[in-house]
């Protein structure tokens, strides 16, 4: 952690949670250790068979042993972690392309540490990094080529081939994995997201828009199949009145009651959703006598209802049922026939339900 992170939580404030740029350098750093401590294999192989000079194992311990702990170091004291990363990761392809040259052009060993190194800049999602790493590595093997005066040994010896296996596979499954459990993340994300999108947030239900979906592939299968539909519209008495007396919390409190009520009892194939504000929707694969029952029970359960925060507080609700018609009609007639008897229930003195095209009035 940094200073300002310390004097946070000396304060007694609540810690800032590090963003995914913030992280960058913890991410990396498991992958540059993993790279730079394999890649000491074929270098120093390499460097043996060559009889290379003192200065090049002295650069060959400082990337392989401390360049890994000096990058992350530097990162991490940083107030701008993210920003000093992206600086050691140019770096770290500015090394790569010095070993090219300091390597005598050996094939593989060199194509190696330049994949390894492009493909930790793709790693870390960062745009165009491998890109913009280019010309730093080009110019790194310029300069290594002109302290060894371009010498060109590009044979690779059994002994180097084999020492550069172990990064290949180790280094490349570990990109892998890390770019397989990066997407598993962002697909749980979209699914949540989805589902999100679907679902009203104080009251757990579909929102208006996921509902019609569901109503209006009901709607379709009446058509096609000719099973019986009822829409059901709900809406909470007094609900401004509520509001207004208890606060809106309380009045919060109330549709969730009410959506849980909603919620059980009416069978997989029900579709229950918040219509918006303080009115709910209910499409079901049943006759409009066997929705009403199921309304009657809805409406006796929310006089129930009992609110510590209210002990006086009397919830009651007045449902407008309507049946499906037949294939000329639309989902939007639909609704406006439930709501014709909604508006039916209100005005005969709510707590009840009632039909759009029906005298009948089931009575509180």
């Amino acid at each position: 952690m940094n200073s300002s992170g310390a004097d946070v939580g000396s304060s007694g404030r609540r810690p800032v949670r590090p963003s995914q740029r913030d992280l960058l350098p913890q991410r990396v750093y498991r992958f540059r250790m993993l790279g730079m401590g394999l890649a000491s294999l074929p270098l120093g192989l390499v460097l043996h068979e060559h009889q290379a000079p003192i200065g090049s194992w002295i650069w060959a311990a400082f990337t392989c042993l401390l360049w890994p702990q000096l990058a992350y170091w530097r990162a991490r004291r940083s107030r701008t972690p993210f920003d000093i990363e992206l600086r050691n990761l140019m770096f770290d392809s500015a090394i790569a392309g010095s070993w090219v040259a300091l390597m005598h052009f050996t094939v593989l060993p060199s194509v190696l540490v330049v994949i390894v190194a492009t493909a930790d800049k793709i790693n870390t999602g960062v745009r165009d990094l491998w890109r913009r790493s280019l010309p730093g590595m080009l110019l790194a093997i310029l300069a290594g080529g002109l302290l060894t005066g371009f010498a060109f040994q590009p044979e690779t010896s059994m002994p180097v081939l084999l020492a550069c296996l172990p990064i290949m596979l180790l280094h490349t499954m570990a990109v892998s994995l890390a770019s397989y459990r990066l997407v598993r993340r962002v697909q749980q994300q979209n699914r949540q997201l989805d589902e999100l999108s679907r679902i009203d947030v104080l009251t757990g239900l579909d929102n208006r828009g996921s509902w019609q979906d569901h109503a209006g592939a009901l709607l379709q299968q009446r058509h096609a199949a000719g099973q019986p539909a009822t829409l059901m519209m709900v809406d909470v008495d007094r609900f401004k009145d509520i509001n207004d007396r208890h606060g809106h919390t309380l009045g919060d409190d109330v549709l969730c009651h009410i959506a849980a009520i909603l919620r059980h009892g009416h069978g997989a194939d029900a579709h229950i959703g918040r219509f918006g504000g303080d009115e709910f929707a209910i499409a079901l694969p049943v006759t409009l006598a066997e929705a009403a029952v199921v309304a009657e029970r809805i409406r006796r359960s929310v006089e129930k209802i009992d609110l510590p925060q209210a002990p006086d507080l009397r919830c009651s609700i007045s449902i407008g049922l309507a049946e499906a018609g037949d294939a000329s009609t639309s989902l939007r007639e639909w609704i406006e026939s439930a709501d014709r008897a909604l508006y039916r229930a209100k005005q005969a003195c709510r707590n009840r339900a009632a039909c759009d095209d029906a005298p009948v009035i089931v009575d509180a």
